[in-house]
């Protein structure tokens, strides 16, 4: 609290008229103190100003803020100065000890001229001699209660005592402003280290490396927008050395679109080996998400099955963008007859095989890729990844540079996965 300048007056003044100057000169005291502590959002900074700054501008020899404790009905000491008996922590119990316990109980300011005489004091320093403990309410809710004491009897004239009240209106809504902020930052604290678990445990879903299949290099990146998404890409070896390739999206973003792909994970890791052919797997998929799946909640899948020995692939998409060929010099998307996101309801699913010789490139991609907007809303698009992945011999990571150039420092706006199949 910063103290402010004296106002002197002459000496052929009035003694009414110095009492005036005074007056004034302890309201702009006030008035800079309200302010000060007003603006401090760290409660234990708060605390240590106030106590600290009102005794050394009241003169006092000791000073303390306590808090109340709803959940324990008791009064915690979350500041002091000058008392050596009690430090930050110690608990009063309401209406049951000393004076603050008093004051916490009636809502009432509780003065003592001479604290030798008063039957709720609790001695601490030895040379204190009166004290006012005042309560600290917003609205009907005790937030605390703050003690002053000084060394002379009968320190804290009326004007003086009123002059804190008013002080004590601004500590108690700074008070409860503090804590509101702390309680924010800590629930903050926690949502960002469950995220952030979230976020460790969602990255461990997604394949470790790239699969060993002779005759062809498989590759799969996925970019969350945010701590968590609902993008993911999988790669699951089936028998007679052939591999499951699935890239999906859920519906949304953040932590419940991450618990739907979980739990999507794990059914098509559970159907794969069980299932044929892609468009089976799918049927038997959306069977089980239409059941279990939130209303409004879907989830858009392409479905490869490579086989290495035959070069070839068989895949069918539930609503998914159309995966993207390149071979013999030409580039063009693969779009299927039939196939509604699952678990919206019973449809069914098409199937396409399609031939993978030597040097072509087969690409799997999310919407986060296809609509990522720069500056002026322009979307990357599909026929600019056609064109990048036609005239770039790049691997994936060429396809998420390539975009993140074209949206220049906008961010990704969407999870963008892909998949690249080399022959």
């Amino acid at each position: 609290m910063v103290t402010s300048p004296r106002i002197d007056v002459d000496l052929e003044y009035a003694p009414e008229r110095q009492a005036q100057v005074d007056q004034i000169h302890d309201l702009i005291k006030l008035q800079r103190a309200a302010q000060e502590i007003t603006s401090i959002l760290d409660l234990d900074e708060l605390a240590d100003r106030i106590v600290n700054e009102v005794a050394i501008s009241f003169g006092c020899n000791e000073a303390t803020l306590y808090l109340h404790d709803e959940e324990k009905s008791d009064l915690v000491l979350a500041s002091v100065r000058g008392c050596t008996m009690y430090g930050k922590g110690h608990r009063l119990k309401v209406g049951k000890e000393g004076m603050v316990g008093h004051v916490a109980a009636t809502g009432q300011v509780h003065y003592a001229p001479d604290v030798r005489l008063d039957p709720y004091y609790i001695p601490c320093e030895k040379h204190t001699l009166s004290e006012v403990a005042i309560p600290l309410h917003v609205g009907p809710r005790l937030v605390g209660v703050f003690a002053a004491s000084h060394h002379d009897l009968d320190a804290f004239p009326e004007e003086q005592r009123l002059m804190l009240q008013a002080l004590c209106t601004h500590i108690a809504v700074a008070v409860q402003n503090a804590r509101a902020f702390h309680k924010e930052r800590l629930l903050k604290e926690q949502m960002d280290r469950d995220a952030q678990e979230a976020r460790s445990i969602q990255q461990a879903l997604l394949p470790k490396s790239s699969p060993y299949i002779p005759g062809f290099a498989v590759t799969g990146v996925c970019i969350p927008a945010g701590a968590v998404g609902g993008d993911w890409f999988d790669f699951i070896p089936l028998s007679d050395g052939r591999w499951g390739l699935v890239l999906a999206d859920v519906s949304g973003k953040g932590m419940g679109a991450a618990l739907l792909m979980s739990a999507t994970r794990g059914m098509v890791r559970s159907l794969a080996e069980a299932s044929c052919c892609p468009s089976e797997i799918l049927d038997r998929l959306n069977k089980l998400l239409v059941d279990d799946f939130p209303s409004g909640k879907f989830v858009t899948m392409v479905y490869g099955i490579l086989d290495p020995a035959a070069r070839t692939l068989s895949f069918s998409s539930a609503g998914h963008l159309p995966p993207l060929l390149v071979a013999d010099g030409k580039a063009h998307y693969l779009h299927t007859q039939s196939g509604l996101p699952l678990g919206l309801g019973v449809g069914t699913f098409s199937e396409t095989r399609v031939d993978l010789p030597p040097g072509s490139r087969l690409v799997f991609y999310s919407d986060g890729i296809s609509e990522a907007a720069n500056a002026d809303d322009e979307e990357y698009g599909r026929e600019r990844l056609r064109e990048f992945v036609l005239n770039s011999d790049s691997m994936i990571d060429g396809i998420v540079s390539d975009v993140h150039s074209f949206v220049n420092g906008e961010g990704l706006r969407d999870d963008a996965t892909v998949i690249m199949v080399r022959a």
